[in-house]
């Protein structure tokens, strides 16, 4: 099996109407999914001194989440204000990540950059600060995978798609046509497989190498809709590359039954991993927070 790191951003998410906080951000969440999903995962991050950072960090700890190259700063964790709409989650408020903001992870030291090497997939976002080191991750990490949610603009996109194998953009309701033409220009600015976008109920769209493959939702009456399309990118993330370590194209004297090539196997492979991405969010959705773990403040 892929072992799957998380790079930057961790907060908590804190449910006003309920006075509870919950572990999440991002680069978090693909860490925990993915060791929820029975994967090794580290996190790499930035946490604070407070009463939130201490949640975040035992939780993950008690997760079995490898932390031992984090860092630790005297300041407010990053957290994020929430209230539920129908079970709909919808931000309020935010620090803006708290300490990870005073102290991004802008450089790697030769010791961080060995740990990055030493997994199948690294994954960061736009709210991780992490965008200076992208050139140092691309050198050691055999895929970066990077969340521009919707606060992206075109030059960011320019800046960092150049270093990345998988980019992932949030379009909720726009248009198919517009989501389209920006995955092609993602592609064009330098990302370097595929691009994924996740539109809520109404499914996920993908381009992969050049070819479109779309989605629907496994929809389900959610509890909290928190962390879905993190849920949807991690079982795609560890199913889709985790799977093409088995692929092989048969030599000619195998016969033409069945699937006998990499791009057959390539194809079912996609369809199958999206297919268990929908699944796995839609299960997610009947937890309270991105994963669990709420406690009062």
């Amino acid at each position: 099996m892929i072992r799957v790191l998380g790079l930057g951003d961790n907060v908590v998410d804190k449910y006003l109407h309920i006075r509870t906080m919950y572990p999440g951000g991002n680069a978090l969440n693909i860490a925990v999914l993915a060791k929820l999903m029975g994967i090794e995962a580290g996190y790499l991050g930035v946490f604070g001194d407070d009463e939130a950072a201490s949640h975040v960090y035992r939780t993950i700890v008690d997760l079995g989440i490898d932390v031992s190259h984090c860092r630790f700063y005297h300041g407010e964790n990053g957290y994020a204000e929430v209230r539920l709409d129908d079970g709909d989650r919808v931000f309020v408020g935010t620090n803006q990540g708290g300490v990870s903001l005073e102290h991004p992870i802008s450089e790697l030291t030769g010791l961080e950059l060995d740990y990055i090497a030493g997994f199948d997939v690294c994954h960061s976002s736009i709210f991780s600060y992490a965008e200076e080191a992208l050139p140092a991750i691309r050198k050691v990490s055999p895929f970066v995978s990077y969340d521009f949610s919707n606060r992206y603009d075109e030059e960011y996109l320019k800046k960092c798609c150049p270093y990345i194998d998988m980019a992932v953009i949030s379009c909720g309701d726009m248009p198919e046509d517009d989501i389209l033409e920006q995955m092609r220009r993602i592609l064009s600015y330098g990302c370097r497989h595929i691009v994924l976008a996740t539109r809520g109920s109404l499914g996920a769209i993908l381009m992969i190498d050049g070819k479109i493959y779309e989605q629907s939702p496994c929809l389900v009456e959610a509890v909290d809709t928190m962390a879905a399309g993190d849920s949807f990118i991690t079982s795609f993330l560890v199913n889709y590359l985790d799977g093409m370590k088995d692929a092989v194209d048969f030599s000619e004297e195998s016969g033409a039954r069945g699937v006998t090539s990499i791009e057959q196997y390539k194809d079912l492979l996609i369809r199958t991993s999206l297919y268990r991405a929908a699944v796995f969010a839609a299960g997610n959705c009947q937890r309270d927070g991105s994963f669990g773990f709420g406690k009062t403040f």
